[in-house]
């Protein structure tokens, strides 16, 4: 879906209708030429043995009908947007005015509801039931989509959307870091080691990684994959594989998950694991993009405000 929206088939619908509308008036400027006096001639063309056509001008009312059309169309893509993302005259403004004015009426009815909030400790907020009911519903609309109704995440090869509902957080689950991932985002990026390690050793690594998980993994391939993951992975994992909480603040804005805790953002198996290895995450073409979106901008200060504490309440209910 994202490349059928890209600018390339803006530029494309465009080109057509561009295109369109050159050949109607190519064709009625060379219709409007008087073929002169005297008898009209045939074009030579001949159908079912004797049915012949004069090279005769279109009737007037024919033209005045085509020009008719022509200029609709041209009135059209003033008023409408229909060159895509082109802002095309008044219309453009008027529709974006009339969005505008929508979204200021919205927000004069319903901002009060969330702006009461704004000002109330995030702690203290994730206790209020009316509070936590309302940000549920902000989080149905607007959250549900990947990390599911009840908050418990999805997990897969090529996505990774962590549980909301348990107590294991790869950045931190205090309330201020919960409003900081929701207004900013987070985009944690795992290097790819496929141009750097070999299939073997990457298949060593995932077997340590699996065995100080408490999973079920080759011997031989884990104690090789010991030495593999101290050259490459300590820095962001620790030592230990406990994850960069682990190291302390200054290494919590890594990201980097816990490998022994077995919790998994994509999957525990040992294919998903070689596939995380060679490929990264967040890493550019060819990895998984995996990003959290930044809400700030777009839901506004009360919004996230509210969600922060549904979120962290949910987590105090265990």
């Amino acid at each position: 879906m994202a490349d059928f929206i890209s600018g390339f088939w803006n530029l494309y619908v465009a080109g057509l209708i561009a295109f369109g509308l050159l050949f109607c008036l190519v064709v009625l400027i060379t219709n409007m030429t008087s073929q002169g006096g005297g008898e009209p001639k045939l074009q030579g063309h001949v159908w079912d043995e004797n049915l012949r056509e004069y090279n005769n001008p279109l009737p007037r009312w024919w033209l005045y009908l085509f020009w008719g059309t022509v200029i609709f169309a041209f009135l059209y893509l003033y008023l409408y947007p229909g060159f895509g993302t082109w802002r095309s005259g008044s219309a453009q403004s008027g529709l974006r005015g009339e969005y505008a004015k929508e979204v200021k009426l919205a927000s004069e009815e319903y901002g009060p509801i969330f702006n009461k909030y704004l000002g109330t400790d995030l702690a203290a907020l994730s206790a209020d039931p009316e509070a936590v009911a309302t940000g549920k519903r902000l989080f149905l609309t607007y959250c549900s989509q990947c990390h599911g109704s009840a908050a418990k995440g999805a997990k897969g090869k090529d996505y990774g959307f962590p549980d909301l509902s348990d107590s294991d957080w790869l950045y931190g689950g205090d309330p201020a870091t919960i409003k900081a991932s929701i207004e900013d985002g987070r985009g944690g990026v795992m290097t790819p080691f496929g141009g750097t390690l070999n299939s073997e050793q990457i298949r060593d690594v995932a077997n340590y990684v699996r065995s100080i998980a408490g999973l079920n993994a080759d011997a031989a391939r884990a104690a090789r994959g010991r030495d593999v993951f101290a050259s490459n992975c300590t820095v962001c994992h620790g030592p230990e594989g406990k994850g960069a909480r682990s190291m302390g603040e200054a290494f919590a804005a890594l990201g980097a998950p816990d490998l022994t805790d077995g919790i998994w953002l994509y999957s525990e198996s040992e294919d998903a694991i070689i596939d995380g290895v060679t490929r990264g995450r967040n890493a550019g073409p060819g990895s998984v993009i995996n990003a959290m979106p930044a809400w700030k901008d777009y839901l506004g200060d009360a919004k996230v405000h509210i969600l922060a504490a549904y979120v962290h309440s949910l987590n105090n209910k265990k």
